[in-house]
């Protein structure tokens, strides 16, 4: 008797050891480093042939079973899911019920004045799927519309992400300044331009709103604007045809708020410092003082 209840203990722990490793184990070659997409409208069933395909899991009715015990329903999450090393069958199902996608976010940083350029050799540097070319095509048009900020993408994320991203973010932060814009007699596109001109003219907070100043006043007085940081300002009068970089906040703020003041010319000295002239004789002043040798 005793024997017979040896050999049945055994032969149940040979068949838990085999069925673990026939459904509940995960397959040798587990996709380690990869990820999974569960995409909108999947259905569990849909999922668990994905998975089985993808040797992901060994059983879809194994990982359909968890994916009800765990949730009481037939109900997957839709995300890209990492699989940073191998996981049986039920760590799947939990994390695909859950929506547990262990992908860790990507921290882009967007200074403020960049230009389309600048943003796409940023983010083809930190987002592999990311392609530098077709994010310039579908910016197109778009310089000064691109909301410099710090932004948290996935590491699969590409450029219509990041481009779908931008254009939000640009769209919120400005909705709230729709009334001041209005009421500053302006419209949106000349304060975005004039904006993406302070942004790379101004040295700091203090010197936004009277550059902006300046350069409006020089507007309606018929004078060139004049701008290092837009060299076709020289030859033609206005606004350049385009924005020529993406402003920040501040900037945009400047533009709609300008300081007035008795100024009409500044320079920037050697070190980046501001320097401010009431008339074109002090102006050549100043060039001669910080300037010239």
């Amino acid at each position: 008797m005793q024997n017979k209840n040896i050999f049945y203990a055994l032969g149940a722990i040979i068949f838990l050891v085999f069925f673990y490793f026939l459904f509940l184990s995960p397959p040798a070659d587990f996709p380690v480093g990869t990820i999974f997409k569960v995409e909108h409208g999947d259905t569990l069933r849909n999922v668990s042939l994905k998975l089985k395909n993808e040797n992901v899991i060994r059983s879809r009715l194994a990982f359909e079973a968890f994916v009800i015990i765990f949730g009481g329903e037939k109900q997957v999450v839709e995300a890209d899911y990492y699989f940073e090393n191998k996981l049986p069958v039920w760590k799947v199902a939990q994390r695909i019920r859950k929506g547990e996608h262990h992908l860790a976010p990507i921290v882009v940083v967007i200074p403020e004045g960049f230009d389309t350029a600048q943003i796409a050799e940023t983010f083809s540097f930190k987002l592999p799927n990311f392609d530098e070319i077709k994010f310039l095509e579908m910016t197109a048009g778009l310089e000064g519309y691109l909301f410099p900020d710090t932004y948290f993408f996935l590491i699969n994320d590409t450029e219509a992400a990041v481009l779908k991203s931008m254009r939000e973010n640009f769209k919120k932060k400005l909705s709230p300044l729709a009334g001041e814009i209005i009421s500053s007699g302006k419209k949106e596109k000349e304060i975005i331009n004039m904006a993406s001109i302070v942004e790379r003219e101004a040295k700091g907070d203090l010197d936004r709103g009277l550059i902006s100043g300046i350069l409006w006043k020089r507007m309606k007085i018929g004078m060139p604007l004049q701008v290092d940081a837009a060299p076709e300002t020289y030859k033609t009068r206005g606004l350049p045809k385009n924005p020529i970089s993406n402003p920040g906040m501040e900037a945009i703020k400047a533009a709609i708020h300008p300081q007035s003041s008795p100024y009409l010319y500044y320079l920037h000295d050697k070190n980046g410092d501001i320097h401010y002239a009431k008339s074109f004789f002090e102006h050549r002043q100043n060039v001669l003082k910080y300037l010239k040798l």
